[in-house]
């Protein structure tokens, strides 16, 4: 066992763990070679990469929940000396005082009571994108995660690449000039959407807690429709094509442009239907200039929708799973789905634009962006990565395109008040009521909107040659 966490354990005999206790300790108690004792919350798709990922970070796993014994278990298997839950609640009850750290990976609903639960009880927090299923969510766990000074990131591993990075700084020096439009495009949904409620009711298989599957979401039937995939495309669950690919996608250029308040959103889609994401949208965000950014309008493509070939290179073949274009009056930038790759088209201009020059003015990652988490949460230096400041604004610029979306008309953002000023309709999806049971996380919590985000984007000292 380790030294530190008996001395953590020692000073916390006798503390109630209740929601107003921080139960971690100074980061001084860490050694170089302590191993946070980590507990994963959803254990199946994602969650068992995010498992891999932080026990390559030298953790020890001492719990592990899943609602369906089927990943539960099959993660218990690697990690036997870890405590099995089906309901995070039970969790936190019984196993608060020997965790240092939270992953949640979850579908998105459960983003926001599992990453509270976790910061109230004085945890590290990672959260799989988008951060939350709502606005208010976002802003709410970026708030209680700053007053706690606690370490967190969203699970966004592009933002830790070098090409985001490199992105960035050839932006801000200048090498495609002034940005005045951003297109983005993805293949998905890859699940149905555009459909309707079925009518039928199913029973949901033995190895799944149906109740704790939905926690704070409306209580409904079990189907199959919804669990355990295809939640993506359901209000309810997810955030449509926006959540699973927005957060990855728009990362680079949100990141570069400063792209955190837009003045107007509107979106064309396929038909409508009330309880899931339309099968296409095109979307578009108009934003006004930025200090000394020029004003842009950006565009995302999904369901298959594309944006034309730019003109600087019209031979150029789109990815037909996801990208990015940035058009600058100098010149365009592209970039892949996780920003793993970033170029200046055609070849001859990233060539003339001489970017090999450039001054690297960001910090660089070491090890992916779960390494940098993890050395957070021993030194008590928050990760440059997408922490929560930085996720709750670009999850907010997502989830903003399914606002409108769902109005069906263009929208207009008052980031201070956090509402649509123009249809006061689309904001009972600014924010939800939690189903009664599950509730206590969203207790005590102000109503009033928590501030706009800090500076999190571009320098606005940006200039162009």
């Amino acid at each position: 066992m380790r030294k530190a966490t008996v001395s953590r354990r020692s000073l916390l005999q006798g503390v109630a763990a209740t929601a107003a206790t921080v139960l971690v300790l100074p980061r001084s108690v860490w050694g170089a070679n302590d191993k946070p004792n980590v507990a994963s919350i959803g254990c199946s798709g994602k969650g068992g990469s995010d498992i891999g990922d932080i026990m390559g970070c030298g953790c020890t796993m001492v719990a592990l929940c899943d609602t369906d014994d089927g990943p539960l278990n099959g993660q218990a298997k690697n990690h036997p000396n870890a405590k099995k839950f089906k309901d995070f609640r039970k969790l936190f009850d019984e196993m608060a005082k020997d965790i240092d750290i939270v992953t949640v990976s979850t579908p998105d609903h459960t983003h926001f009571p599992a990453s509270m639960a976790a910061l109230t009880a004085g945890k590290h927090v990672f959260t799989q994108k988008p951060m939350t299923h709502n606005i208010w969510e976002a802003r709410k766990l970026a708030e209680v995660a700053r007053e706690k000074k606690l370490m967190s990131l969203m699970g966004i591993q592009g933002h830790a690449n070098e090409s985001a990075r490199n992105l960035c700084e050839w932006v801000w020096a200048g090498a495609i000039g002034n940005v005045t439009e951003v297109h983005y495009w993805t293949n998905r949904p890859i699940w149905p959407q555009g459909i309707d409620r079925p009518k039928d009711v199913k029973q949901p298989p033995a190895s799944l807690d149906w109740d704790c599957w939905l926690n704070v979401a409306p209580q409904r039937p079990y189907h199959n429709c919804y669990c355990p995939f295809a939640w993506r495309g359901w209000w309810d669950y997810g955030a449509g094509a926006m959540g699973d690919i927005g957060c990855h996608v728009m990362d680079a250029a949100f990141w570069a442009l400063d792209l955190r308040y837009p003045t107007s959103i509107s979106a064309e889609t396929s038909d409508k239907h009330e309880e899931t994401a339309p099968k296409w949208a095109i979307i578009t965000y108009e934003f006004p200039a930025r200090g000394r950014l020029a004003p842009c309008k950006v565009i995302w493509h999904d369901g298959g929708k594309k944006p034309p070939v730019p003109k600087d290179d019209p031979t150029f073949k789109m990815n037909p799973e996801c990208g990015a274009f940035l058009l600058g009056d100098k010149g365009t930038l592209w970039h892949d789905f996780y920003c793993g790759t970033a170029r200046i088209i055609p070849e001859a201009k990233q060539k003339e634009a001489n970017v090999s020059k450039i001054p690297k003015t960001l910090p660089r990652c070491q090890g992916g962006h779960m390494r940098e988490f993890v050395t957070a949460c021993k030194t008590g230096k928050p990760p440059f990565g997408a922490n929560y400041e930085y996720a709750a604004a670009l999850t907010e610029f997502v989830l903003l395109g399914n606002l409108a979306v769902r109005a069906g008309q263009k929208i207009l953002w008052d980031p201070k008040k956090m509402a649509v000023t123009n249809v006061d309709a689309a904001n009972k999806w600014v924010r939800r009521e939690p189903r009664k049971g599950w509730d206590q996380y969203y207790k005590g919590l102000s109503d009033v909107p928590p501030p706009p985000h800090p500076e999190v984007g571009a320098p606005n000292t940006v200039t162009t040659k």
